[in-house]
């Protein structure tokens, strides 16, 4: 097991990472103010490990309240999020109930924000079982929901207790999942560390063939990456709003496209050779290290081609966007490969180039 941490002062917690941490409950009992919690997972994971973390707690006395909601980013909304408050309220759970998020990123947000808001705010700890999440929506303390008009737009910066990433759930991962997951892990290399970018070209079919030794570095890597920007700017202020190359389009794919069609991961990639695109055409990046970075989408099993939903359409989600400030459009855009800006002076006409090659 490997532990690093996200220091925040007084709210520092840890990210164990490591293999069979489900079973290990002497890892989460620390981190419960009372011996009641409620795990929050979904019909999919439920099944896999709801059991094994059950059964791991309650062997230590813990009284578990099983909350098992529909699969699947279009169930990230307010009508699931009551059905967490409805289990909690019910069972008369208590400020002291810590919640456990045991699943992916939806999981995780819908989990973190109920922690949030409910009883003004309770305990929670995130237990991710996929790859994206481990790597990057299970840290820092962003949690939400999404609204019909945009994604994540209603929520909190709320820190877990913990974060345990047991690396053995990887292997129920499906594929797709897993490629998902690439696209957050590649988005570290090209923000702020192209030592990593450069051993993400190398070792990418290690990581496709599950090799156990290359994703756990792979995840170490990303969180440490994660909890550096984080501790530096937790309400992304500033530095943190790198994190986002690649999101404002991909947030406007997966909203055109319907919640869930797209999953986060895929729409973070071609929004993400988007972004590219976007950094070549204002001169920043050659044509060079644009091939580069689609080639490494492609080999990780990613889409980097755009759906076609029209340049006015993009544009119209990319101006709900949260990441809009004075009524413009903020980009995450590539001075090279490691180093990332924020801006908000692009021109139109370049932003509407990009948006009309490569669609399918």
């Amino acid at each position: 097991m490997q532990t690093l941490t996200v220091d925040l002062n007084e709210r520092a917690y840890p990210i164990h990472i490591g293999e069979n941490l489900l079973r290990n409950a002497e890892l989460i009992l620390p981190h419960l103010a009372t011996k009641q919690a409620a795990i929050v997972t979904n019909t999919t994971v439920a099944p896999l490990y709801l059991g094994a973390l059950s059964d791991a707690l309650a062997a230590q006395g813990v009284d578990i309240l099983p909350i098992i909601l529909p699969d699947g980013e279009k169930y990230k909304n307010a009508d699931t999020l009551n059905q967490i408050y409805d289990a909690l309220l019910t069972h008369r759970c208590e400020r002291k109930t810590t919640l456990i998020a045991l699943g992916g990123g939806v999981i995780g947000d819908l989990t973190g924000f109920a922690a949030a808001t409910y009883l003004r705010g309770v305990p929670f700890i995130q237990v991710p079982t996929t790859l994206l999440a481990q790597v990057d929506s299970s840290v820092g303390g962003k949690t939400g929901i999404n609204h019909p008009l945009g994604k994540n737009m209603i929520g909190a910066f709320y820190q877990p207790q913990l974060v345990l990433a047991d690396t053995t759930a990887l292997d129920t991962l499906p594929d797709r999942e897993l490629s998902a997951g690439l696209a957050e892990v590649i988005k570290y290399g090209l923000i702020r560390d192209l030592p990593f970018f450069e051993w993400l070209e190398q070792n990418m079919d290690k990581l496709r063939a599950r090799d156990r030794q290359a994703l756990a570095y792979a995840i170490r890597r990303s969180c440490e990456n994660k909890a550096e920007v984080v501790a530096a700017d937790e309400r992304e202020g500033g530095v943190r709003a790198l994190l986002n190359l690649g999101h404002t389009f991909g947030h406007a794919i997966e909203a055109g496209m319907g919640y869930g069609n797209w999953l986060h991961g895929e729409a973070v990639a071609a929004g993400t050779v988007l972004a590219a695109d976007l950094s070549r055409r204002l001169g920043w990046i050659g044509e060079q290290d644009a091939i580069r970075i689609r080639t490494l989408f492609e080999r990780a099993g990613l889409p980097v081609d755009a759906p076609a939903l029209g340049e006015d359409v993009y544009l119209g989600y990319m101006a709900g966007d949260k990441k809009v400030e004075s009524g413009r459009i903020r980009f995450v855009l590539l001075k090279s490969i490691g180093s990332a800006v924020i801006t908000g002076d692009v021109a139109e006409q370049a932003l509407r180039d990009t948006l009309h090659v490569r669609h399918v």
